[in-house]
């Protein structure tokens, strides 16, 4: 399994918005092959930071859905909502929750 960590740092006028866009494209998301759920996070202290979580069933399928029409979509729509650069990190699951 593959978990995706995807930290965004949200322009602070723009967080509601943010917040609605990403809820009408998660279940689209799940829906894509290959992928087990899809979470966002909101930090604590600073409520513009957000990390979405998503685990995937393997590199094949976060790959197929990196490279999709619907996610360069999504992802030229969520750039929108910035104001810091995104960071994301690919990572193995190495034991059973």
């Amino acid at each position: 399994m593959i978990v995706r960590i995807v930290k965004l740092m949200i322009s602070k006028e723009k967080t509601n918005d943010f917040y609605l866009f990403f809820n009408t494209k998660k279940t689209q998301i799940e829906e894509f092959k290959g992928c087990i759920k899809v979470e966002l996070l909101q930090d604590t202290k600073e409520p513009n930071l957000y990390f979405t979580y998503s685990h995937w069933e393997d590199e094949e399928s976060l790959d197929n859905y990196r490279n999709s029409v619907f996610f360069k979509n999504v992802w030229n729509n969520t750039k929108l909502y910035f104001c810091g650069k995104p960071e994301a990190w690919s990572l193995n699951k190495t034991a059973s929750e």
